[in-house]
């Protein structure tokens, strides 16, 4: 198993580590699936982001959205994200999964979800991770329109 030193803690590619849970992949995404991935009896609370792809961006009619993503390094930076998640906001698990490949408007994107003994906590940490995700973790998007493709 594959071990990354990062942020203070050593992490396991492809295992549950220290209630994280990742996931890049090229498979539709389930949010039922992910929410089973960290609720616990001991959570009053899960908080869930969903992103989808849109129809507009920057004032431009988009049909479609490529993503392609450095996985490995994707999952780590995940991984990251999530620990220092748990960390800061207090909550007791969190999965993230985003997909990759040609995604139509509406398909579902990413999916965060973090459990909590209490709201609060749950809210934090979601807005925390996708965030974390949107700004650090190296996977990049092309936006298909009529006047031609931007990334």
């Amino acid at each position: 198993m594959t071990r990354i030193w990062a942020a203070g803690h050593v992490l396991q590619i492809g295992e549950d580590v220290n209630n994280v849970h990742v996931a890049v992949t090229a498979e539709r995404l389930s949010v039922d699936v992910v929410q089973q991935l960290v609720r616990g009896d001991g959570d009053g609370a899960v908080c869930c982001f969903i992103g989808h792809v849109r129809d507009m961006s920057l004032g431009r009619s988009v049909t479609r959205v490529d993503y392609e993503a450095y996985a490995e390094m994707a999952e780590r930076e995940m991984h990251i994200i999530g620990v220092r998640t748990l960390e800061e906001s207090g909550a007791r698990s969190i999965a993230m999964h985003h997909r990759v490949g040609a995604l139509a408007v509406g398909e579902v994107a990413v999916v965060v979800a973090v459990a909590s003994a209490h709201r609060d906590e749950a809210f934090s940490g979601c807005r925390q991770a996708i965030d974390g995700i949107k700004s650090t973790v190296p996977i990049w998007k092309r936006e298909h329109a009529a006047d031609g493709v931007r990334w």
